[in-house]
């Protein structure tokens, strides 16, 4: 099913979300793609709900620690900015996130298939199972719904 709503970190429908701050209590294991000279120099992430996303030359790795294998890449850039090395190897986000249900951008439509342009790629998601997030540059990715529950609290 082709989605009906595509948003990009630029999308005038942002403007009318109401985001609201979260933060992250996880610590999450960490790793920079570092390719040798002559192997390629991106790599396809596939997140566990199915998006292919391409780390580059330099992006961090992200995996939560009991699930190393399910890895998704950060700029390093962002990553410098947002998160806090606790030792090698070891992270915790320390930035807020902002976060508003997905149903709030398909006026409530839970089956309704929603394309986010994340900077690592596109992420086709059901709009019921994922919450929008924006982070410190406007960026934009889907949420899982379950992962809000379990490791982000909201900001008071």
């Amino acid at each position: 099913m082709a989605a009906s709503i595509v948003l990009t970190s630029d999308s005038p429908l942002l403007d009318q979300l109401d985001f609201k701050p979260y933060r992250n209590i996880a610590i999450r294991l960490v790793k920079p793609f570092l390719p040798n000279e002559g192997d390629p120099q991106t790599m396809e992430v596939k997140t566990p709900w199915g998006a292919l996303l391409i780390a580059k030359k330099g992006d961090m790795l992200l995996s939560e620690v009991d699930k190393p294998e399910d890895m998704w890449p950060i700029d390093p850039e962002i990553f410098d900015k947002t998160y806090i090395l606790i030792e090698p190897g070891v992270c915790m986000k320390r930035a807020v996130t902002m976060l508003v249900p997905m149903v709030n951008v398909t006026n409530g439509n839970e089956d309704e298939i929603v394309t986010v342009e994340t900077l690592e790629g596109p992420e086709n998601v059901r709009a019921g199972d994922f919450y929008l997030a924006k982070g410190i540059r406007g960026e934009i990715w889907a949420y899982p719904n379950e992962k809000v529950k379990l490791i982000m609290k909201p900001v008071d």
